[in-house]
């Protein structure tokens, strides 16, 4: 057990024997520690990185949000080349040249969209330009990654289906809080092999911060005039809430869906009147229930830009995933809690491999959807576009 730990627990348990002296519950109603089930520490075993198995060129077709450095990441850990790049937003481009050096800067968006070289486009442009111009893309025979929100309207989502239909090509949405969170990936094994039953709901609790002072999300160099724009980014539940309905779909493995109940508020951002800065939503599916809060309140003195929370509850079981950090305990991310018939595990994640570059990378050769379920990925975007829709406006007194 970690020392961090262990020093945990003993304050807690200093903390009980204060309150029972304070007129707490009496001493034969508290479990004693030989009373409680087991707890178990562990971790994932230390995974090499896969080797890739293909090779692919790629271009990034824009890069208004940092999200797009994890992108390539993951691309080029599958094997994939970077063959240019365009950014529409000077700031941007200079920091995405400094950080790539060797990249090849394009232009216009044509001259990556008419090579017949590159295979893959990625982008993280302004929320509501990426469909078009993945419509543009795979019209242009390229497969297409991008950011989330990758579809900000139902008229874009009908037109991303029937291009897809039409030409037969990928297109995906990176929803990173499952694809390239470690937990959440390890939590996606578990719930496979059966560890905690049927999955009956999941809870995400997904907490953001605009000004970002403890790690780099995007807003580490403050936001740009899009951002508070739901026209532009979506709204709080079609923006950061496509990765928490991705989440629902996934471990529950509903196929088909609906939202419940929506609302939205903005509390603190006046001068920002159009501003989301708190949303929930209630999602049933036909295989699971979901829960989804999100918000842009997380204080600084957290550490980092948000203490995203996954519960997923079964029927013999439950798994709580903390992403990115164990508040007061420790800085350490890919926390998973696992609880189940006989025992009680944490399970620290930070070995797992992230499989989604070299499995995206051999789906764009192999013409497979093996790193992630198109349908469901359309699925995500549909129900936040609605829950957006349907979202009641709530304004809460001073």
């Amino acid at each position: 057990m970690s020392t961090d730990r262990r020093d945990f627990l003993k304050r807690a348990s200093l903390m009980g024997s204060i309150a029972m002296l304070a007129g707490g519950p009496t001493a034969g109603a508290l479990a004693t520690p030989s009373e409680l089930t087991s707890v178990v520490e562990d971790s994932v075993a230390s995974q090499a990185e896969e080797t890739p198995k293909y090779h692919i060129k790629f271009a990034v077709c824009g890069m208004s949000h940092d999200h797009i450095y994890g992108m390539v990441g993951a691309i080029q850990r599958g094997g994939g080349e970077m063959v240019a790049a365009w950014g529409g937003e000077p700031d941007k481009l200079a920091a995405f040249t400094k950080r790539f050096p060797n990249a090849r800067i394009v232009k216009t968006q044509d001259e990556i969209l008419n090579d017949p070289a590159i295979q893959l486009v990625l982008s993280s442009q302004i929320p509501n330009e990426r469909a078009p111009l993945a419509v543009r893309a795979m019209k242009a025979g390229k497969d297409f990654l991008s950011d989330k929100p990758g579809i900000l309207t139902l008229k874009q989502l009908a037109d991303v289906r029937k291009t897809i239909a039409e030409t037969k090509r990928i297109y995906a949405i990176m929803y990173s809080e499952l694809l390239e969170v470690k937990a959440a990936v390890y939590a996606g094994v578990l719930v496979k092999q059966g560890a905690i039953g049927k999955v009956i709901q999941t809870i995400n609790i997904a907490p953001h911060q605009i000004f970002q002072h403890g790690g780099v999300a995007g807003g580490g160099t403050g936001r740009p005039d899009w951002f508070w724009n739901p026209e532009q980014n979506g709204g709080i539940l079609c923006d950061i809430g496509s990765h928490q309905v991705d989440q629902f779909l996934f471990y529950t493995g509903s196929t088909q869906a609906e939202v419940v109940e929506s609302q939205i508020a903005n509390i603190r951002h006046s001068d920002h009147p159009k501003f989301q800065d708190f949303g929930d939503m209630v999602l049933r599916g036909n295989r699971g229930l979901g829960y989804v809060r999100l918000d842009w309140f997380t204080p600084d003195g957290l550490g980092t830009w948000g203490d995203g929370r996954l519960f997923i509850l079964g029927t013999d079981g439950y798994i709580e995933i903390r992403k990115y950090t164990d508040v007061a305990v420790k800085k350490q991310g890919n926390n998973l809690f696992i609880v189940d018939g006989k025992q009680a595990r944490y399970i620290d994640c930070n070995n797992m491999a992230l499989p989604f570059g070299p499995q995206f990378v051999a789906d764009i050769v192999n013409r497979t959807h093996v790193a992630q379920n198109q349908v469901e990925c359309l699925l995500a975007a549909e129900l936040v576009i609605k829950a957006q829709l349907a979202a009641k406006q709530v304004t809460l007194e001073a």
